[in-house]
């Protein structure tokens, strides 16, 4: 059956609530921790550079807000589908094996990584930065509140993933979420900000197949490198890593 525009309205206030508390959840606990574990060291990276204000934490929050409205409108027409029935989602474990679950959740990471990289690319261009990415960028020094901080069309792009890759490939409702946890994780370890991390956090091998806060912080001080969202492949491969990376960040490279 067709849902409403009165019921797709109620889905996406609800998911509109859920996304914005996973967001206070996840970034403000990372936010409590670091900061507040280590928040009078003096910055390791980025000497002479002032650190993030609250202003511009601020910023990213009311940001943050507004890209979870089009996440809710993008999962309520999700969730519409799903009830339909004209998605590939599944319910039953056993209708393509429990393999399948690992094996479609590692998958749907490739794509997204992919998707991203190239959408993430496409917005640094002189034409399209201002209009679709350049809000993100504000934040120099990224911390965790800048992880969800989209403009408003490249968060619909990012929320257009998912209501593609439902059409595509069979998943179970469990790996949807599975994905979209991880999603949510990595984005706000990406956005750690390295002035705040003690010397010991693993930048060694991890940082050189992984995105992570290491590799992505590069990405806000140098916009023409590290585009990635999960895997460090296609920078590699298309020669948009950082050549300094490894010299900076691998203790082990010295």
């Amino acid at each position: 059956m067709t849902p409403t525009l009165p019921a797709l309205a109620l889905d996406a206030l609800v998911l509109f609530v859920m996304i914005l508390a996973r967001y206070f959840l996840i970034a403000g606990g990372c936010f409590l921790l670091i900061y507040g574990s280590w928040g009078g060291q003096a910055p390791r990276f980025g000497a002479g550079e002032t650190p993030p204000s609250s202003q511009r934490m601020q910023s990213d929050i009311r940001l943050s807000v507004q890209s979870a409205v089009v996440f809710a409108v993008g999962a309520a027409l999700l969730v519409a589908a799903i009830r339909m029935g004209i998605t590939r989602i599944y319910l039953d474990p056993h209708r393509y094996g429990w393999w399948y679950l690992a094996l479609s959740y590692g998958a749907v990471l490739v794509i997204q990584d992919a998707y991203f990289y190239f959408t993430h690319r496409l917005f640094h261009h002189r034409q399209l930065f201002r209009w679709f990415h350049a809000a993100h960028h504000q934040s120099r020094q990224p911390t965790p509140w800048t992880s969800f901080a989209f403009d408003t069309v490249e968060a619909a792009v990012q929320a257009l993933f998912l209501l593609v890759i439902v059409f595509l490939l069979p998943l179970h409702m469990v790996t949807l979420m599975a994905v979209l946890l991880t999603m949510s994780i990595w984005a706000v370890i990406n956005h750690l900000g390295l002035d705040r991390l003690p010397g010991s956090f693993p930048h060694g091998w991890l940082g050189r197949w992984f995105i992570g806060p290491a590799h992505h912080s590069l990405h806000h001080e140098k916009y023409g490198v590290h585009f990635g969202l999960y895997f460090t492949f296609w920078d590699r491969l298309l020669g948009t890593e950082d050549p300094d990376y490894a010299l900076r960040y691998d203790p082990g490279a010295h």
